[in-house]
This record gives C-alpha cells, sequence and structure tokens, in this order.
C-alpha cells in the first residue's frame, strides 16, 4: 500500500513537471519559429515580406527536443555515475544542452537568412541579443524538467527499462510533438495570419504574408511569443502532462495485475477512450459550425 501511494505522489509529480516541461517547449518553440508554421516564415521574404521573426529552425520539434533531452540525461547520468548528487547531476546537464541548444538557434538562424539573402532579408543583430537568451531560458526549463521525469521514472518508480540517456530520447521525442501537435495551430493560422477571416484558413494567394506588424511598430517573435503563452503553451502542457501521468498511473495500479498484462490493458483501454471523445468532438464541431462560408455568402 505505501508503495502504491508512493507512486501516486511520484506520478502527480511526474505529470505537474510534464506540464511545464509542455508549456515551455511550445513557447520556445513559438518565439524562435520552429515546427510546421514555420515553413510560412521561411516563404515571407521570397514573396517580397521582410520580416523581424527569428527564424531558428534546423529540424522539427520531436527530433530537436529528443537531441536537447538526450543531451541533457546523458550528461546528467555521468555525473550520476562519479556521485554527484542528483539534482546538481540534472542541472548540469541541462545546462549543457541547453548551450547546445543555443549554437544551434545562432547557428540556424544565421544559415537560413544568409540563404534568403538574394530576397534582401537581413540578419537583425538586435534580433539575436534580444531572443537567444529568451529562447535558451525556456529551453532550459522544458529540458531541466523532462529529465527530472526521466529520472524520477528510472530510480524511483523503475518504471521504465532503459538507461537514463534513453529516457531522455524517448520522451524528449515525445515533448516535442506534443507541442508540435498542440500548439503549433495557434502560432500558424491564430497569430501568423490574424488578418485572414477565422476559420477561413490560408489561401494560395496568402501564402507568405504573414502578419508583420504588431500593436506598436514591427512584430517580433517576442510578440509571438506573449500570444502563444497564454493559450499554446498551456495547451501544450497539457497535453504532455497528460501523457505522462496516464502513462505511469497505469503502470504504478496495474502493472502487477492480470499476471503483469494489466497496464498494457489498461492503457488500451485509455487510447479507446479517448479515440471515441476525439470522434465525438469532431463530430459536434463539424455538425454545430459546418463547413466556412463568407459573410457575403452567408447574407
Amino acid at each position: 500500500m505505501e508503495e502504491i501511494v508512493l507512486g501516486i505522489g511520484i506520478t502527480a509529480l511526474a505529470g505537474a513537471l510534464a506540464t511545464i516541461a509542455g508549456a515551455a517547449e511550445d513557447t520556445e518553440s513559438d518565439i524562435g519559429s520552429q515546427g510546421d508554421p514555420n515553413s510560412q516564415v521561411q516563404l515571407a521574404p521570397q514573396m517580397g515580406y521582410i520580416h523581424r521573426i527569428f527564424n531558428k529552425a534546423i529540424s522539427g520539434e520531436p527530433p530537436a527536443y529528443a537531441a536537447w533531452c538526450a543531451i541533457g540525461a546523458g550528461v546528467a547520468w555521468a555525473f550520476l555515475q562519479i556521485g554527484y548528487n542528483p539534482a546538481l547531476a540534472i542541472i548540469l546537464g541541462s545546462i549543457v544542452a541547453v548551450f547546445v541548444q543555443g549554437i544551434y538557434c545562432i547557428s540556424g538562424y544565421l544559415g537560413r537568412t544568409a540563404s534568403l539573402a538574394k530576397f534582401e532579408q537581413p540578419v537583425y543583430i538586435d534580433i539575436i541579443k534580444s531572443l537567444l537568451s529568451v529562447t535558451m531560458a525556456h529551453a532550459f526549463i522544458a529540458i531541466f524538467c523532462t529529465v527530472t521525469v526521466c529520472y524520477l521514472m528510472a530510480t524511483v518508480l523503475h518504471a521504465q527499462p532503459f538507461a537514463l540517456p534513453i529516457l531522455g530520447l524517448l520522451w524528449g521525442l515525445a515533448l516535442g510533438a506534443a507541442g508540435s501537435a498542440t500548439g503549433n495551430p495557434f502560432y500558424g493560422k491564430e497569430r501568423q495570419y490574424q488578418n485572414q477571416n477565422f476559420g477561413a484558413g490560408v489561401p494560395i494567394s496568402a501564402s507568405g504574408n504573414i502578419v508583420r506588424y504588431a500593436e506598436a511598430g514591427e512584430r517580433s517573435s517576442l510578440d509571438n511569443g506573449w500570444f502563444t503563452t497564454k493559450f499554446a503553451g498551456p495547451a501544450s502542457g497539457i497535453c504532455f502532462g497528460l501523457i505522462v501521468f496516464l502513462e505511469l498511473w497505469r503502470t504504478v495500479l496495474f502493472e502487477t495485475s492480470l499476471g503483469g498484462w494489466g497496464a498494457i490493458v489498461a492503457g488500451i483501454v485509455l487510447i479507446l477512450i479517448f479515440a471515441v471523445i476525439n470522434l465525438w468532438v469532431e463530430k459536434w464541431g463539424r455538425e454545430t459550425y459546418g463547413p466556412y462560408t463568407s459573410e457575403e455568402a452567408s447574407s
């Protein structure tokens, strides 16, 4: 009984850390213009729209955060092997990982902007100075929380058979996927194309014509971060937090039942429940709102 209570407590802690990690990951990604909506930022100068967005993407979010979290977990594991305190080891590992992330941010921004030189897209030094530290700070939070979750899984709950670096790779991949799937729509359609009618999608004629001006002056990635922190970040955090919480919850409660198959059965049941909920929400949305119609047509 005591083990179950401890396991539930650690599960709740891991879910809370994962929620923070998801929110920080999506905010970092949106400020740095990484993920699916980045294609429109990359296309904008080619269509004649010069911008001040910190376009640092070198890959999609899942492989990027798989790399950062694997580095953080790997360095932390190395420090743990020589007797470092776990908290200090995780902090040092996260610091090393975030410095690697910062190097890739600079090279990604300079490299992408250099490839757009013939379209007269300049390199803004003030953008690098003002945004690099912001993305690194958010990345540190995401990496630290994820590596801590992996440590709890490996050493306290013994819920995973993998070593800490492998767990960092796997859960970093899941972290990036949660942010990419959940938070990107807010950054893409809701923020980059606020000048389009809501629900109309982005017509081909508007490709690259992203919103480039904020409430005062030209828009930068900090303006995007201000917006997405309110909506996309919490949504991504809840998504990743639920993934981690439900994964550990079913393991802690059902691992020893049904001859060791209890956790697998519980996982299948959860998947079926969420599939039914998703189907119902999509059907309700389509029946309630229907296809998009312009104001002229509806009037």
